[in-house]
């Protein structure tokens, strides 16, 4: 008889992505594996299209500001935890994994309320809302980073990493240079990502720089949805894309260096690849600052280089890529050594301690 996972998480891509991260090994441990997430959240597309089992439920989102859904939300919550309680009865699993997210606090309520065992994971530095209000329902803590430890109990905690897709490892330099069709004159890559939206900030710092980056290295930019400039087609040392899904792997496989925001997953995965990578986190007046220290943490660490948005211009720029790219041994070999590259295998251990 097989083992049976829930696993729920979604709002945003990277509540999804780590969850399918875990999915190979997991059916390779004999798991039988079921999705719940939101009726029409991106966690919906992805985990179809990976061919899980998938059950949506009303969700509203936990917000620490007034805003008139504050007070129509609970409703949706309350339904939420009642269509959890019935897809728990239905699937029977034997734990239920949380990637955190405001769908996943009436999945792992219901779970403790069935007595099912419930593992959680922190990607950030900070713990998030929507995973404070599940501590008390779960049986273990898997943390990305060592220094969240101190912030949660102390019982509960686990140092893992973060869990990266197997497939990102498996990119092909040699495709990517056929996708980019770029010069081949011994320039080395740099790529530039900001996430499915973009990173308007970088964006528009990247395209003033292109004339000096251009120079030395082609640049790879993913730009994000509708941020595309048709007017910088000229550079010849210079491709644009709004996104790239199947192709990421091997672009990932071919850039020398990577200039990205600090998000948990993109960071664990440039960490995995052992790229060499200026970290331009998102500003406190974009967030509640996780990211900020995200890409500390990992400064610290010698993973990477950190220029804050707010010290950002084409001179700074300009120096941190090429700071980064000059020093990219000396990254490479602190990357090497990082702890946290077995994050799939000791978070499926963590699973399996509960059961």
């Amino acid at each position: 008889m097989s083992k049976k996972i829930v696993l729920t998480g979604g709002g945003t891509a990277g509540h999804c992505y780590p969850n399918l991260a875990l999915v190979p090994e997991l059916e390779k441990e004999g798991y039988d594996i079921t999705y719940i997430g939101s009726y029409e959240g991106i966690e919906k597309k992805l985990v179809e299209d990976s061919g899980i089992r998938y059950y949506g439920i009303a969700s509203g989102k936990l917000r620490r500001y007034f805003d008139l859904r504050n007070f129509t939300d609970p409703f949706r919550v309350l339904k939420g935890f009642s269509q959890s309680l019935h897809f728990l009865r239905v699937t029977s699993p034997n734990v239920v994994f949380s990637k955190g997210g405001f769908v996943s606090v009436p999945v792992v309520k219901a779970a403790a309320c069935l007595k099912i065992p419930v593992v959680i994971h922190e990607s950030d530095m900070t713990p998030g809302l929507a995973n404070k209000l599940s501590y008390s329902s779960a049986k273990r803590v898997c943390c990305s980073f060592k220094d969240t430890l101190s912030l949660i109990p102390k019982d509960k905690g686990v140092f893992t990493g973060s869990p990266i897709r197997a497939s990102l490892l498996e990119g092909d330099p040699g495709r990517a240079k056929a996708f980019v069709n770029m010069r081949d004159e011994g320039f080395p890559f740099l790529m530039v990502i900001g996430g499915s939206q973009g990173a308007q900030n970088v964006n528009e710092a990247i395209r003033a720089a292109l004339p000096q980056l251009t120079s030395r290295y082609n640049v790879i930019h993913l730009c994000g949805k509708g941020k595309l400039d048709p007017t910088l087609n000229r550079y010849s040392g210079y491709m644009q894309y709004e996104y790239i899904s199947d192709e990421l792997k091997d672009l990932y496989a071919l850039a020398d260096v990577i200039v990205s925001r600090a998000g948990s997953n993109a960071i664990f995965e440039i960490l995995a690849l052992k790229k060499p990578s200026l970290l331009i986190p998102l500003s406190t007046a974009g967030s509640r600052g996780d990211q900020i220290l995200n890409a500390k943490a990992f400064e610290t660490s010698g993973y990477c280089k950190v220029l804050l948005e707010e010290d950002m211009d084409t001179s700074t720029l300009l120096a941190s890529v090429n700071e980064v790219y000059d020093n990219r041994n000396s990254y490479i070999k602190a990357m090497s050594g990082a702890p946290e590259n077995n994050a799939v295998r000791t978070i499926c251990e963590v699973i399996e301690s509960v059961l």
